[in-house]
């Protein structure tokens, strides 16, 4: 797989800017500022000084164009954190040298995959719908000293930025997930792990989220030097083959250029997830070919600077179930890395493919450990986690459901309130 070229973080400082209207007209009182008459003596202000030194408008504009689209500086924080606390700094000995604390991308995502890949670990990919969700999970990587991926579908998306937001144009999934990318930026730091930002199934349908998102990955990557989310999956795997490839690698020609990563799946995961069934399918369709993962590799493999995982179908399933029911094939995997290294003249034992695997709650951990084995990096979970968080609800409410049924009034006493003690026993539930 190609890797990303990333180019270096300047690290001059940034030349501080300051407004032409205050070097022209200092006796201006800031305090006014609320103000129309304000505003307008600002702008006419501030379009005389320039006029004054004879710049246009469209120059001014340049300028402003060209300072943005400077990388940030070493120094500069990504997310304005209000606090004068540091983010948390160290290294991660096992780790590649590009992996840092924060959210990764570009180079630092490509190392800690392959990282991955060679090792012999997948990195845990969960579906969040709040930013309570997002921290508990950041927090579990901090306890495993291990890295993590946050992931948003467009429902969960939506979710996060609230049911009562107009979506008709998917403006409410785009801001949910743009909102859950910042929120991740703003903490991940703190707890000092490496997370990969990334987003879930995109059907046909849901291509306006995409570009919603591509939109902000570009507008971060203009100020910053690299993407909002790390990378993003395309789900044509209800389309045919050839058309399925087609929009993934005019998708990725255009992600490349900001250095994001592209998931793309082939073969139908089961179940239903996201409002997408696949109770139905057909069984010949959980299950992918060597032939059709070549075809996807050698399209995407030739798409400059990108770089791309492959949800390849061996039989996943959305959901958990009861044993037996859900059949994995994960030596599929196995027959495709051996097909496309024989394809691409490859040492034997090469696993050329990063494989995701769709579906992994429920699953048998002997399954988990062969398709690690065979190449996957990434495993998706969202029903266990949901009823994770679901179960420890439940049992808080079972354990102090006498405490919990009206403001005031329990079991030490009639006038007791129930507010102090609530909050007592949320922030120290032992």
């Amino acid at each position: 797989m190609e890797a990303f070229t990333v180019a270096p973080l300047s690290v001059q400082p940034a030349t501080p800017v300051t407004p032409a209207v205050f070097q022209a007209s200092p006796n201006i009182a800031p305090q006014a500022a609320g103000s129309h008459g304000f505003t307008q003596t600002l702008l006419g202000a501030a379009t005389a000084a320039a006029a004054a030194r004879g710049v246009t408008r469209a120059q001014r504009q340049k300028r402003r164009a060209t300072r943005l689209a400077q990388p940030a500086s070493l120094d500069e924080k990504r997310f304005p954190v209000l606090s004068r606390r540091d983010p948390p700094v160290g290294s991660f000995p096992k780790m590649p040298d590009s992996v840092h604390p924060g959210v990764v991308s570009g180079q630092a995502l490509v190392d800690l995959l392959n990282h991955a890949k060679e090792n012999g670990y997948a990195i845990p990919a969960v579906n969040c719908v709040s930013s309570s969700s997002i921290n508990a999970c950041i927090e579990a990587a901090r306890k495993m000293d291990a890295p993590i991926m946050i992931q948003f579908s467009a429902g969960g998306a939506q979710f996060y930025a609230g049911k009562g937001l107009d979506n008709s144009e998917f403006h409410a999934a785009i801001a949910g997930a743009v909102s859950g990318a910042y929120h991740a930026r703003a903490v991940a730091e703190q707890y000092g792990v490496p997370v990969i930002l990334h987003t879930d199934h995109c059907a046909k349908k849901l291509l306006p989220w995409f570009d919603g998102l591509l939109e902000a990955d570009e507008r971060y990557f203009e100020r910053h030097g690299e993407p909002l989310f790390s990378s993003h999956m395309l789900d044509l795997s209800e389309e045919p083959l050839e058309e399925n490839i087609e929009i993934c690698v005019k998708y990725l020609e255009r992600m490349a250029k900001v250095n994001c990563g592209l998931e793309m799946e082939l073969g139908i995961t089961g179940g239903e997830e996201d409002g997408v069934n696949n109770e139905d399918a057909n069984p010949e369709d959980l299950y992918s070919t060597p032939e059709e993962i070549f075809q996807v590799y050698d399209a995407l493999s030739k798409v400059p600077n990108g770089f791309f995982t492959i949800a390849a179908a061996f039989g996943n399933v959305h959901g958990v179930y009861q044993p037996g029911n859900v059949k994995l094939e994960p030596t599929i995997l196995d027959k495709a890395q051996k097909y496309i290294s024989e394809k691409i003249g490859a040492e034997e034992g090469s696993k050329p493919v990063s494989f995701v695997f769709h579906g992994g709650s429920g699953s048998d951990i002997k399954d988990i450990r062969e398709a690690v084995d065979y190449g996957v990096i990434k495993m998706n979970i969202d029903t266990d986690t949901q009823w994770s968080y679901w179960s420890g609800i439940r049992d808080f409410e079972q354990k102090y459901h006498d405490y919990l049924q009206t403001q005031i009034g329990n079991p030490d006493g009639e006038d007791k309130p129930n507010k102090t003690l609530g909050w007592e026993v949320m922030l120290d539930p032992s």
